[in-house]
C-alpha cells in the first residue's frame, strides 16, 4: 500500500525500533541491512500493513445479541440498550476494551480508534486508556458525550446525559493529560459528541472550537439511517452535511461514521472538504440501515475507512471480516465490480490512516511506522487459492499469524503476547452477565 501499490514476491522489509527503514526484493537488500539482530521468515505468508479500524464502541462488546433488540433499527435498538449501558462500571468499560482489543488484534488491527460516549458511576475516558496501553494497539481514544436526554427532544434518558460544561472541562483534561501529537504517536485524543439527535448545536460547535484550538480531530455519527435524516431536517432544517458545514464539523480533521444516507451534495461537499467517512457495513446491516454509496464516495476523492462499529450492532470485531463485507455490499447495492478486493483492503490500510489523519501508518513503506501483520497461506482458508492478496478478502476470514505494532510483536505465532487471553475472555464473560442483570 505504498505510492505505487507495488506487490512485492520474494520480499524483505528491513526495521530499526518503530520504524520501517527499507522495502524490496530480498535480492535487492543492501549489504548493511542483511545484519539484522532478528530475523523473521515469513515465506508462506503474505504480509500487509496492520489495518486500521475508524469506528467502534469497545463496552458494546458487553452486550452482543441481547434479545430484546436483535430485531430492532438504530433508534429502537438504542432505546433498548441506554437502560442496561446506565450499568456500566470503570471495571466493565476496562474489560470490555480488552475483550475487544484482543478480537481486533486477532484479525489484523493495530490501529483503532473508539468512541465512548457514555460515562455512569464514575466510568472515564481514562479506563479505555489504561486498558488500551496494556494491550499495545495504536489508539485514538474518542471522547464522546450526550447532553441533550428525552425531556429536551433527544433520544437518551436523562440519566446517561452529562452537562456541557462539565464535558468541554474533561475533554481539555483528557487533550493535556493524554494527546500526543508526535509522529508514531500511540495515543491521540479525539472530540466526539455523540450524535445530531444526543447533543445541542452549541455542543458541537464548543467542541470543534476546543479541538482546533488544541489540534485533535472530531469525529461523530452522521446520516446513519432515515429516522437520522428525518431528525436533522425537522430539528434543524438542514441536511446532516448541511448541519455539519454550519458548525465547522467538516475538514480534513473531521471523520464521520456511517453516512449511509450521504447525498450527492454531501458526497461532494465532503470531497471538496477532505473530510472523512468511516464505513461500517456489518453495523449498517444488521440495523437494516442501508446500503452506503461507498463507491460514488471513491470515485469523488472522498477519504474511506473501514469501522468495526460496537460489538452490539455487527456483532463481531473481525477487520478482515469488516473488509469482506465492505466488497460485497457495494457489490449487492451498485454492481460486481463496485469494490474489488484490492480496494477493499486500501480502504483497511491507508483510507483508515487518511480518515484518521495520520501520514505514518497504514502502508509498508521507508519512512512509516513498523505496523505489519501476517497471514499464512498454508492455512484450509487459502487451500487452492490462484491470487494471495484477493483470496485475503474473497476467501474465509483468517486470524492473523504475525502483528508487530510500533516495531513490538503483539502477536506472535498466533498468539496474543501482553495478555492472558483466557483470562479476559473468563473476566468479560462475568461482567456482562452482571451488566445484564443489574
Amino acid at each position: 500500500m505504498d505510492a505505487q501499490r507495488r506487490e512485492i514476491n520474494d520480499a524483505a522489509i528491513y526495521i530499526e525500533q518503530n520504524q520501517i527503514i527499507w522495502v524490496g526484493s530480498m535480492v535487492d537488500l543492501p549489504e548493511q541491512y542483511r545484519d539484522a539482530d532478528q530475523v523473521e521468515n515469513l515465506t508462506t505468508q503474505i504480509v500487509t500493513p496492520g489495518f486500521i479500524n475508524t469506528h467502534h464502541h469497545m463496552y458494546q462488546s458487553l452486550t452482543r445479541a441481547v434479545p430484546t433488540v436483535q430485531n430492532a433499527e438504530l433508534f429502537n435498538w438504542l432505546q433498548g440498550l441506554y437502560p442496561i449501558w446506565a450499568n456500566l462500571t470503570s471495571d466493565m468499560i476496562k474489560i470490555s476494551t480488552r475483550t475487544a482489543m484482543i478480537e481486533l488484534l486477532l484479525s489484523g488491527c493495530t490501529t483503532s480508534s473508539d468512541h465512548l460516549y457514555i460515562y455512569p458511576n464514575g466510568a472515564t475516558l481514562d479506563d479505555s486508556i489504561e486498558a488500551a496501553t496494556e494491550m499495545g494497539m495504536r489508539f485514538h481514544a474518542a471522547r464522546g458525550s450526550m447532553s441533550v436526554g428525552q425531556s429536551q427532544g433527544g433520544l437518551p434518558p436523562d440519566s446517561v446525559v452529562e452537562k456541557e460544561v462539565d464535558i468541554l472541562k474533561d475533554s481539555q483534561r483528557l487533550i493535556e493529560q493524554y494527546h500526543n501529537s508526535e509522529r508514531f504517536s500511540m495515543l491521540k485524543i479525539v472530540l466526539a459528541p455523540c450524535s445530531p439527535f444526543s447533543v445541542s448545536t452549541e455542543l458541537m460547535r464548543d467542541s470543534a472550537l476546543l479541538a482546533r484550538e488544541y489540534g485533535v480531530s472530531l469525529h461523530t455519527h452522521l446520516a446513519e439511517n432515515d429516522n437520522d435524516i428525518a431528525y436533522s431536517l425537522e430539528k434543524f432544517g438542514k441536511t446532516p452535511t448541511e448541519y455539519a458545514e454550519s458548525l465547522g464539523w467538516l475538514g480534513k480533521d473531521v471523520w464521520h461514521a456511517h453516512c449511509v444516507k450521504l447525498d450527492q451534495p454531501g458526497i461532494e461537499k465532503f470531497a471538496q472538504t477532505k473530510t472523512g467517512v468511516a464505513h461500517c457495513p456489518c453495523s449498517n446491516m444488521r440495523l437494516a440501515s442501508g446500503i452506503a454509496p461507498v463507491r460514488n464516495m471513491l470515485d469523488h476523492g472522498v477519504a474511506v475507512g473501514l469501522g468495526v462499529d460496537g460489538s452490539a450492532s455487527n456483532d463481531a470485531g473481525h477487520m478482515l471480516n469488516e473488509a469482506r463485507q465492505a466488497m460485497l455490499l457495494q457489490r449487492v447495492g451498485f454492481g460486481p465490480a463496485a469494490l474489488s478486493a484490492r480496494e477493499s483492503l486500501e480502504i483497511a490500510t491507508v483510507g483508515g490512516a487518511q480518515v484518521l489523519n495520520r501520514e505514518d501508518i497504514g502502508s509498508i513503506a521507508s519512512g512509516m511506522a513498523a505496523d505489519i501483520i501476517s497471514f499464512d497461506l498454508q492455512q484450509l482458508a487459502f487451500a487452492g487459492q490462484h491470487d494471495p492478496i484477493a483470496a485475503l478478502i474473497f476467501c474465509g476470514s483468517s486470524q492473523v499469524k504475525h502483528s508487530l505494532i510500533n516495531g513490538k510483536w503483539i502477536i506472535y505465532d498466533g498468539e496474543l503476547q501482553t495478555y492472558d487471553q483466557q483470562k479476559i475472555i473468563l473476566e468479560h464473560n462475568h461482567a456482562a452477565s452482571n451488566l445484564l442483570n443489574s
